[in-house]
């Protein structure tokens, strides 16, 4: 959020921490496109800016470490069927941070199309934002509104019961539109689709 918002130095200690918690990590999962899109797009920039050598250093050694949590199955564990079980019409919202910086696609899909009793539905115009981008929705409130709105409209029209993403942010942004417009679809991480074995939600 920091360095999103422009304090690139208020961002450098959070970095530093980061490193020194998972430095000695086989593996780190995150549960967020966003959050790997940061680290892989900007630790090292922000290393550099530094001037530190040795933070460089480390930044470099963990990166190849770090995956998106569908990435680390389907990319490094070379998982697409999980054993789960989940009976409900399901939508896939792709992030921006996933396609664009990380360039996942196809292995989300595939996690989805595993899980049993899952009928997964496409979803018009996948591609477009949802509008949150961390602190735009803040400082453009009315264009995240508006783009939100045309995220809405797919979303509803697929008629599915539940839209998944890789990033919770966007999944806060479409709730809060669906739940204000009274629609009964619900917002879940892949993560917890994942780890269903039960018929319903």
């Amino acid at each position: 959020m920091h360095y999103n918002t422009g304090y690139h130095r208020e961002a450098v200690p959070l970095v530093r921490r980061f490193v020194q918690m998972f430095r000695e990590a086989e593996c780190v999962c995150v549960p967020s496109a966003s959050c790997v899109a940061m680290m892989r797009e900007h630790y090292e920039l922000i290393a550099k800016q530094e001037n530190d050598a040795t933070l460089l250093a480390d930044v470099q050694a963990l990166l190849p470490r770090v995956f998106e949590f569908s990435e680390l199955l389907t990319e490094r564990l070379k998982v697409e069927d999980v054993g789960a079980s989940f009976a409900h019409s399901v939508t896939y919202h792709p992030s921006c941070h996933s396609l664009r910086m990380l360039n996942i696609r196809e292995g989300t899909l595939k996690l989805l199309r595993a899980v049993r009793g899952l009928e997964l539905r496409d979803l018009p115009q996948q591609e477009q934002c949802c509008g949150f981008g961390g602190t735009f929705a803040v400082k453009n409130a009315d264009v995240s509104a508006a783009m939100l709105e045309a995220k809405e409209i797919c979303v509803i029209q697929t008629g599915a019961e539940v839209v998944t993403a890789l990033d919770n942010s966007c999944l806060m942004q479409i709730y809060g539109g669906l739940h204000r417009a009274g629609s009964p679809v619900k917002t879940m991480h892949i993560a917890e689709i994942l780890a269903s074995t039960e018929a319903g939600v």
